[in-house]
């Protein structure tokens, strides 16, 4: 069975404190950490975590209750908990190589990430816009759409990390037939829904109403949702954000598609914060990611709640089933 690769993030961070619960699962194929073993090791001991830790040597079938595969990547300096240090920006940055290396090559079936921080590495003169963009880049690919997911409810976004005043300008027909295309694409071939159906965000107050209140609805989101529509497609015209996340608007969706992160995300992550995850969509391997950040000020205290990476690493499983 081939493994799925968790990295295992910033190192001062909760990273590693939640990848060491990882040892209490039991899965059908080997879950590895990328990280490092002596880190690891310090880390469950602080914890107070009895746990095996055993170098990956590419060979095993399985996870086991107690136990939690490593593949060794080293630190470039000591981990002081809490503190972020720019020279361990570099083995951050491994990990994500390695585990992009081995979805592209077939080594794996993909990866989950742990929180990184992206000021850190930025501060090593390394240039890093996130997970994402470098998951995008190594993969060749020209756009991916963020995605976050519960267990009832999916959200893409059209835009994602803009200030408000570039959303309009970015929203352009060309836009929309990109993520929409991937959206559609990836509902089928991951999630297995044969006919998705996809509720669309309006971008203005009340979907623009007949062109009132702004006609971005009318000039540019409508006519790209007409054209998938008369494909056979199950999608609507644009709604008001603020009806659409009713449940009976829900109900029967298989998705939602936002314009902007602020008008989708907020809802998703009140019904689930802690239980969401983000999935990468147009890569071709999985992968998936906790919704929160490196949380400095848990690590090591056995605060650090380990959920969302739990749903990230059962959805990816899930859709290395697919």
């Amino acid at each position: 069975m081939l493994p799925l690769y968790i990295t295992s993030g910033e190192p001062a961070g909760i990273g590693p404190d939640i990848c060491l619960s990882l040892a209490g699962r039991i899965d059908e194929r080997p879950l590895v950490v990328l990280g490092d073993l002596n880190l690891l090791r310090a880390r469950a001991e602080c914890l107070g975590l009895a746990i095996e830790l055993i170098e990956y040597s590419g060979h095993e079938n399985s996870s086991h209750l107690g136990q939690l595969y490593v593949e060794h990547v080293a630190l470039s300096q000591p981990v002081v908990l809490g503190e972020l240090n720019p020279q361990n920006s570099a083995y951050v940055l491994e990990q994500l190589r390695r585990s992009a290396e081995y979805a592209m090559s077939g080594k794996s079936v993909g990866v989950a990430t742990a929180p990184v921080q992206k000021s850190v590495i930025n501060e090593a003169g390394i240039h890093f816009s996130g997970h994402t963009e470098y998951y995008q880049e190594f993969a060749g690919v020209d756009r991916v759409v963020m995605m976050l997911a519960t267990k009832t409810l999916r959200v893409a976004l059209a835009t994602t990390h803009l200030p408000l005043r570039a959303v309009p300008d970015a929203i352009t027909k060309e836009r929309l037939h990109q993520v929409i295309d991937i959206l559609i694409h990836d509902l089928k071939s991951k999630f297995k829904k044969e006919h998705p159906h996809i509720l669309v965000c309006g971008l203005n107050p009340h979907a623009g109403e007949d062109g009132y209140l702004g006609m971005e609805e009318i000039e540019v989101i409508n006519p790209v949702l007409e054209s998938y529509r008369a494909q056979g497609i199950n999608m609507s015209l644009s709604l008001p954000a603020d009806t659409l996340f009713t449940p009976e608007n829900l109900k029967d969706a298989d998705a939602v598609l936002a314009m902007y992160h602020d008008q989708g995300l907020p809802v998703l992550k009140s019904q689930g914060f802690g239980e969401a995850i983000n999935i990468t969509l147009g890569l071709p391997f999985i992968r998936t990611s906790v919704d929160h950040g490196t949380a400095l000020s848990l690590a090591g205290t056995g605060l650090a709640k380990s959920s969302s990476l739990q749903v990230a690493v059962d959805l990816a499983l899930e859709l290395a089933r697919h």
